[in-house]
């Protein structure tokens, strides 16, 4: 499956991952957390690959950035819209600001607190929608084509 490259460089390689996870049998979901115009962590959702129900992509970078003494000044890409986990993980660290690739195909999660964007909003994260017509793309062949997998990932089955 090919697909254009986003023209940010950082959404590009948090798409590289993603397609390195879908490579392995995994879903197609990537991140990459930049600090000074540097990547500092990358990494992609390993969750059907380790059998691990929090190998979600963003955590999986931000394990693969290591301990950090400060989250300031750094942005976390993301080509999906994180989940609640991962969302959390973000306002845990004090990531200020947060890029993703679409929220079309999965808005994030939806309780008490409303959505993931008004959660991160809510807690001082900027939130970056860049409507990217390769992750959206990438996302919906993914979902038409896996239903039962990625409903399984969000926790609907």
């Amino acid at each position: 499956m090919s697909h254009a490259l986003p023209a940010d460089p950082f959404l590009a390689a948090a798409l590289e991952e993603a397609l390195l996870g879908l490579s392995e049998g995994g879903l197609p979901i990537g991140s990459v957390l930049v600090r000074d115009g540097q990547i500092i962590g990358r990494g992609h959702n390993r969750r059907v690959q380790h059998k691990d129900p929090m190998a979600h992509a963003e955590i999986d970078c931000l394990k693969n950035a290591g301990r950090q003494s400060s989250y300031k000044n750094t942005t976390l890409y993301s080509t999906l819209m994180p989940c609640y986990l991962c969302t959390g993980a973000a306002i845990q660290f004090g990531v200020p600001r947060v890029v993703i690739g679409e929220d079309v195909t999965f808005p994030g999660g939806s309780c008490k607190w409303g959505s993931s964007r008004k959660f991160l909003e809510t807690n001082g994260v900027e939130v970056i929608d860049l409507n990217d017509p390769s992750c959206i793309a990438m996302m919906e062949k993914f979902i038409r084509e896996n239903p039962k997998l990625w409903n399984e990932d969000i926790g609907v089955d």
